[in-house]
């Protein structure tokens, strides 16, 4: 497989998405598309389980999918699920088997890091990219509002409205009246209502569409002679007149009416509709760029070196006021250590190497809340806050990491810990110990060891026996990994050239 090939899934609330791109210099050229509508957000019962059929669908097209990927390399994929995996219980089960149908990772992500890739991929459509841009993406599950320009989005929210989410709501036997479009709307009204006075304030000059709903609209409008195009609040009503006047989507007799868009498009005109009241819309052009294509230019940034993870994390140390004179020592001792038991990590690019870094320099962003325990803040912060770059899964790792790096590792018995992260988790701890009185004095050269689940550290016994502090440390550890069940033995060596 080609190495200048990239490739975007898009587990959506309505529609599962690949798209294949080839990299020419900082440019994507679109090579192959598919698209799968899956209709996951219909499968969401009362208690938010997908049920089997909705996880049957969605496997079937991952399975596709994952034809098409193979002979793919890992770093050249990725796969990202939104609003109906954020909020399904049984998610975590589904991604099991998704993930093994689809041959790559699933990442599931947030909704304001959704609505910035979102950004990034329609900016990257627009003839005028300086304009400042309202962005508008009418998903299956939740809707996206994005105001940016230059390629930087200025505004992100992700609201809780989509067009299977209201359609299967307010419209469930595919009937329309005007009573529950009436209803429909208000509700979704009164979603935009928490943002629609700070979007106003921000302004734009233009607002731009993106996704299946607003380019259903817009095909619709043109096919049907209603407009030229755009969306725009004439047409728009002319459309929703009709579908009121059929009672019935699948009655309307329109060029352009697709099938799979017959059951959704009630709660996709009413939330547009919405949109158009409360932020005073007349016309609203259409972007074809969408999530997947902020996917593939994310992509493209890790690519070429170019990673927002590392601008997310430089920019939570300035806003948490991180000592970062200590957070380097102990980053490059954790690292040296890591790279002692893994080789594979002496690759900078490594993603083991990558979130032993990043936990490093984030492990004390809880001080900035209170010293006592400021573990466990740092790793609510991490697991909670907003992380542009990073999805939820990258975030509950972080959490979780600089969690365990300090305190009773008991406490950590309960979590979900894969066997690699034990390793970066034994680094941080060790490195945090070692650095504890927060000098820049040099280390002495240490060596670390791993047989399964026994740790050993060799370290000079004269500088040991001049640290009883560290000493006493150490052996603490070894009282906090023995409860796991697992075993950090501490050894005397000769001095010899090694970590520092």
């Amino acid at each position: 497989m080609s190495q200048n090939l990239i490739a975007a899934v898009d587990l959506g609330s309505n529609s599962f998405r690949l798209q294949v791109g080839r990299v020419v210099g900082n440019q994507i050229f679109p090579l192959d598309s598919i698209k799968e509508p899956v209709r996951l957000a219909a499968g969401l019962g009362a208690g938010k389980r997908l049920d089997g059929a909705s996880q049957l669908r969605g496997l079937d097209a991952l399975a596709r999918f994952g034809e098409r990927l193979r002979g793919f390399g890992r770093d050249q994929v990725r796969a990202v699920a939104t609003n109906t995996l954020r909020v399904a219980k049984n998610a975590p089960d589904f991604l099991v088997d998704a993930q093994a149908a689809l041959g790559f990772p699933i990442e599931v992500i947030a909704g304001r890091e959704e609505a910035r890739l979102i950004y990034l991929g329609v900016a990257h459509t627009l003839p005028n990219p300086r304009t400042r841009q309202l962005v508008v993406d009418i998903g299956g599950g939740s809707t996206e509002f994005i105001i940016g320009s230059n390629f930087q989005p200025h505004q992100l929210e992700s609201l809780y409205m989509g067009c299977v989410s209201y359609s299967l709501r307010f419209f469930p036997d595919g009937r329309v009246d005007k009573r529950r479009m009436k209803e429909a709307e208000l509700a979704a009204r009164n979603e935009l209502q928490t943002i629609v006075q700070t979007y106003r304030e921000s302004g734009w000059e233009e607002a731009v569409g993106s996704s299946g709903t607003a380019k259903a609209i817009a095909d619709l409008l043109e096919l049907n002679g209603l407009g030229q195009g755009d969306i725009t609040r004439e047409g728009l009503e002319q459309l929703r007149g009709l579908l009121l006047r059929s009672g019935d989507p699948a009655r309307l007799a329109l060029e352009g009416m697709r099938p799979d868009r017959v059951p959704v498009l009630p709660g996709g005109i009413a939330i547009m509709s919405a949109v158009f009241a409360e932020f005073d819309l007349e016309r609203m052009t259409f972007s074809e760029g969408a999530l997947r294509l902020g996917v593939l230019y994310d992509l493209l940034g890790r690519y070429h070196h170019d990673d927002l993870r590392e601008a997310t994390v430089g920019l939570f140390m300035q806003r948490y006021s991180v000592d970062r004179r200590q957070a380097a020592r102990v980053s490059q001792t954790a690292l040296g250590f890591l790279q002692q038991l893994e080789p594979a990590c002496l690759d900078p690019e490594h993603v083991d190497s990558l979130f032993l870094i990043w936990a490093a320099r984030l492990h004390e962003i809880g001080i900035s809340v209170a010293h006592a325990g400021y573990h466990k803040h740092s790793a609510y912060i991490l697991a909670n806050a907003d992380m542009p770059g990073f999805s939820r899964q990258d975030q509950a790792r972080l959490a979780r990491i600089v969690q365990a790096h300090r305190g009773k590792l008991e406490r950590m018995q309960g979590e979900s810990i894969e066997p690699r992260d034990w390793r970066l988790i034994f680094c941080l701890r060790l490195a945090a110990v070692l650095h504890r009185s927060r000098s820049g004095t040099p280390l002495p050269a240490m060596a670390v060891h791993v047989n399964g689940s026994v740790f050993q550290l060799e370290v000079d016994q004269a500088w040991l026996d001049d640290a009883p502090l560290t000493g006493a440390a150490l052996a603490d550890e070894q009282g906090h990994w023995a409860f796991l069940g697992m075993s950090l033995k501490v050894r005397q060596r000769r001095p010899a050239a090694g970590v520092r």
